[in-house]
């Protein structure tokens, strides 16, 4: 009984993972394409919030997503996780899924400022843009500082993970080599000048979800 609840656990794990990975995907593509004026640096401050505006609720739908949805599924992933580590007594088995429930809280938090945020500027923005300017300003500096911009968290979680499996001859071997790496390129974010890394934290951890997703499935459906 003990072993099938383990089992489902990892499978749940598994899918949980490459969920993560879609996410990551979905949040790429859709600031690429449909909100790539926000990242457009030949546009204004303003004309940035305008678009962000009047296309609230896709924006909106894009934060709950990429945030809130990421948060919630990280928190059975950690879990299950976890449960692949053989010793459990030692301080970095101990440490390393709480490094993955604060990324959790702090990506559902950032999140939920996101989404709200963008309500009460859009009403300060009738009355007066600037104002609305300097307040969505100051919320991205929030929000990014929660999670949006500097991934120490997740990098340590992952570079952790990577550290005890290696340690504890847990997963592949290549598989934790590749994770000290994408755990190293979250850490560096906190480095002023080095906040182009998220986007080689978060290119490289698609590629980490998928395989760990991969892994925790075919273990879940072994004997």
């Amino acid at each position: 009984m003990i072993n099938k609840l383990r089992s489902n656990n990892q499978i749940i794990g598994g899918i949980s993972a490459i969920i993560e990975a879609c996410l990551y995907v979905f949040g790429f593509t859709i600031l690429f394409s449909i909100l790539q004026p926000t990242i457009d640096e030949t546009k204004s401050g303003l004309d940035k919030l305008k678009f962000i505006i009047d296309n609230k609720t896709i924006y909106q739908t894009w934060i709950l997503l990429i945030y809130v949805l990421f948060g919630i599924v990280l928190v059975p992933l950690t879990v299950s996780l976890n449960e692949n580590f053989k010793e459990h007594n030692t301080i970095w088995s101990k440490i390393t899924p709480v490094f993955g429930f604060i990324w959790a809280g702090l990506v559902i938090a950032s999140g939920m400022i996101g989404v709200i945020g963008i309500d009460s500027v859009s009403t300060i923005y009738n009355l007066d843009s600037n104002a609305a300017l300097t307040c969505w300003k100051t919320i991205e500096a929030i929000q990014n500082g929660l999670g949006g911009g500097v991934e120490i968290i997740g990098g340590l979680w992952v570079f952790l993970i990577s550290l005890v499996g290696l340690k504890q001859s847990v997963f592949n071997k290549f598989f934790n080599y590749f994770g000290l790496i994408v755990g190293c390129a979250g850490i560096l974010t906190i480095i002023p000048g080095l906040n182009d890394l998220g986007a080689v934290f978060g290119l490289t951890q698609i590629v980490w979800f998928i395989w760990i997703g991969i892994a925790m499935i075919k273990n879940g459906r072994k004997p």
